[in-house]
């Protein structure tokens, strides 16, 4: 989804969204593709998975 379709799903500032967006793509949990004027961000799924992988295996020590 593009920073502008993002922002409609959710009560925050456009500014605040990119902040956001920026923190989450420096993580690597999102990925980035230019199409013409737009960024469209999707979820870093490999990223994704390793981090469910972690809070499973922290939940299940305790």
């Amino acid at each position: 989804m593009s920073a502008g379709e993002i922002a409609e799903e959710f009560n925050i500032s456009k500014p605040s969204l990119s902040h956001h967006l920026n923190i989450l793509k420096q993580a690597e949990l999102v990925q980035t593709e230019r199409q013409g004027q737009n960024i469209i961000y999707s979820l870093n799924t490999t990223v994704f998975q390793e981090l469910i992988g972690w809070i499973y295996d922290f939940i299940d020590k305790e």
